[in-house]
């Protein structure tokens, strides 16, 4: 991962001096750095480790920042990881563009290790996640969400990535179509597993820890699986104002919506859901050699759904 971090730095640099400034600040504001940690896991786990895994790796962080710079002017987020998003330092143009920036900086990378299997893996994967955005934005303020909808969103948005991830650092060792898609199932499965954890997180921990604006999802419009589940379970008169609250945004009613998700067992059942794609994303590690890279990805597991930011 230290591999990865310098390489990282050494190729965002550019003679544009915003680019630099604002990709060094969300690159550096740390994060899990998960995508490029699962990438390099699994390469481990079957054996690979070398250049081309750290040169990937970047790729996928690459990758996902674009997304975190996009996500938060469509969001008009001001807040990420404890602190001022680049948008709200710099404004919304400046972070639209550094992001594509990102984008492109990661393909050049990319097409260096000239390997076509790994591009189209990449383009589909990058294609998916600018039509989960699109699919989300069809659901915003959208009260008839439904949990099938939620997970069509949450697939495209986040775990195909981590698919990716995973796929790839299979790729790279030489692994066989099998292997592959059975690292591409761990990391699909971890990637639900991850965002359900983190939209239970949005009504269950407070600011300081999450390093966001608590009941973000509400303010914005977003029904995620919480509060899907309380419209589906609560009485007709709590259902009606539950669905108010979506569709204005409407974050004074976060209490009576926080009371709503306890009555029902919205935060249990959600966890529960994560609990089970997780348990999914280990067992597609099942018959791999156990060693400390399957180890690992195996503690990714339980990290998705046991952490508190």
């Amino acid at each position: 991962m230290a591999a990865v971090d310098a390489l990282i730095r050494r190729r965002l640099a550019s003679d544009v001096v915003l680019v630099n400034q604002v990709a060094e600040y969300i690159v550096g504001a740390g994060g899990k750095r998960l995508r490029p940690m699962l990438l390099l896991l699994a390469a481990g786990a079957l054996g690979h480790r070398g250049p081309d895994a750290h040169q990937l790796a970047a790729v996928v962080e690459f990758i996902h920042t674009a997304t975190l710079l996009h996500d938060d002017v469509v969001d008009e987020s001001d807040l990420r990881r404890g602190r001022k998003t680049a948008n709200a330092v710099w404004g919304n143009a400046a972070s639209v563009l550094v992001g594509d920036f990102l984008y492109s900086r990661g393909f050049q990378l990319m097409v260096e290790l000239d390997r076509m299997e790994v591009m189209k893996i990449l383009a589909d994967t990058t294609n998916q996640i600018a039509e989960g955005e699109v699919l989300q934005l069809l659901h915003v303020r959208n009260p008839d969400t439904d949990e099938a909808a939620y997970l069509r969103v949450i697939e495209r948005k986040t775990a195909v990535l981590f698919a990716a991830a995973t796929r790839l650092g299979a790729l790279l060792s030489g692994a066989d179509a099998a292997t592959q898609q059975r690292l591409h199932d761990c990391g699909l499965n971890l990637g639900y597993a991850f965002q359900i954890a983190d939209d239970v997180l949005d009504y269950a921990s407070d600011a300081q820890t999450l390093g966001k604006n608590l009941g973000d999802d509400l303010a914005e419009g977003k029904a995620t699986l919480p509060l899907i589940h309380a419209i589906a379970h609560s009485d007709d008169v709590t259902r009606a104002r539950l669905r108010a609250a979506v569709e204005h945004g409407d974050t004074d009613a976060m209490p009576e919506v926080m009371a709503a998700i306890h009555a029902t067992g919205g935060l249990e059942y959600s966890r529960k859901r994560a609990h089970d794609y997780a348990n999914a994303a280990e067992a597609a590690l099942d018959g791999l050699e156990e060693n400390d890279y399957t180890a690992a990805l195996r503690g990714l597991a339980h990290y998705a759904v046991s952490r508190d930011h």
